[in-house]
């Protein structure tokens, strides 16, 4: 089995798009990707959008071959969207690739208003149904009833986890769960994995408690001690409060815990958590998001060679 993680915030955009390889399957999980559209009331820094524009390439070129895509839920930063803004992927962009994958697909009884409008509008711009994945198996595939997103009656409704397994080795992708609730924790722990890729807990909001943090730590703890590597990623990799928060879990637990960067050998870019930083080090020109909104902005081409000459750390 071979895991890739494509496009997350430790690899400098918002998402959590994995791809999973095994004999027979090629599965995509979550082929979305999206900036934070304004944070600290500043829209993307191009270094973001340049991050953006790769993770974008990275999951057309993974579709190209992909067995199997897997929709855990219907946010923008997880699924290909009709009304996408510039920073995310728009249905348009891979609308032919996603042709021939079998679809496995979050159900839509207990999500918002605006993700079953999403999910309708994915279905209809496919012409295709999404068949509703929650609780089916299929060879090394197994996916998981509705588990909250985050805290249990919270407004972003339920998510899917995907559980792939080849030759005894088990990863489960454990979508924006945030180590917020114990009924994920234990569908994780019941399906004995080897590795977790999941979303660890949103440090960078204020309005996460010490007493929710200390619950999630106690979730993680719990977790790290059934499986060889877990890796945490996504809302805890938005700010370096929450990359410090890592390294702190890690040192505690004795075991691998580790973000997407590490797992995949890469330098930790954490775009997100350094806009401000990067705007102070790199200025951007008034009027240059409305000039790469209408597509007269090689981002890659004009920026690139000054983002490598600076770092923001």
């Amino acid at each position: 089995m071979q895991i890739e993680i494509l496009g997350t915030e430790s690899l400098g955009v918002r998402g959590l798009c994995t791809v999973v390889r095994t004999k027979d399957r090629n599965v995509i999980i979550d082929p979305g990707v999206a900036l934070g559209f304004r944070r600290h009331g500043l829209m993307p820094h191009p270094v973001q959008v340049i991050a953006s524009e790769r993770t974008k390439g990275l999951i057309a070129d993974a579709l190209k071959d992909a067995t199997d895509v897997v929709i855990s839920h219907y946010h923008g930063d997880h699924i290909p969207l009709v009304d996408a803004n510039p920073y995310q992927l728009s249905v348009k962009q891979v609308v032919k690739l996603c042709q021939r994958p079998h679809l496995w697909a979050k159900g839509t009884r207990d999500i918002s208003y605006n993700q079953a409008h999403r999910a309708k509008a994915l279905a209809e711009s496919l012409g295709r149904i999404l068949p509703v994945a929650e609780g089916r198996s299929d060879g090394p595939l197994t996916f998981s009833v509705p588990v909250p997103h985050g805290e249990r009656d919270s407004r972003g409704g339920s998510v899917m986890m995907t559980r792939v397994e080849e030759d005894g080795e088990v990863f489960v992708h454990a979508s924006d769960i945030q180590m917020l609730n114990d009924e994920a924790i234990g569908k994780i722990i019941a399906w004995q994995p080897n590795i977790v890729l999941a979303s660890g807990p949103p440090i960078y909001l204020p309005s996460l408690t010490l007493q929710e943090q200390e619950d999630a730590l106690s979730r993680i703890l719990r977790l790290a001690k059934k499986v060889d590597t877990l890796i945490l990623d996504h809302h805890l990799m938005r700010s370096k409060k929450g990359e410090r928060w890592l390294n702190h879990v890690s040192s505690l637990t004795g075991r691998k815990v580790v973000c997407a960067a590490d797992f995949m050998g890469c330098c930790r870019n954490l775009l997100e958590a350094e806009r401000v930083l990067w705007y102070k080090k790199l200025p951007v020109p008034e009027g240059w998001h409305r000039a790469y909104a209408r597509g007269e902005i090689d981002v890659v081409s004009d920026w690139s060679d000054k983002a490598s000459r600076i770092r923001v750390r």
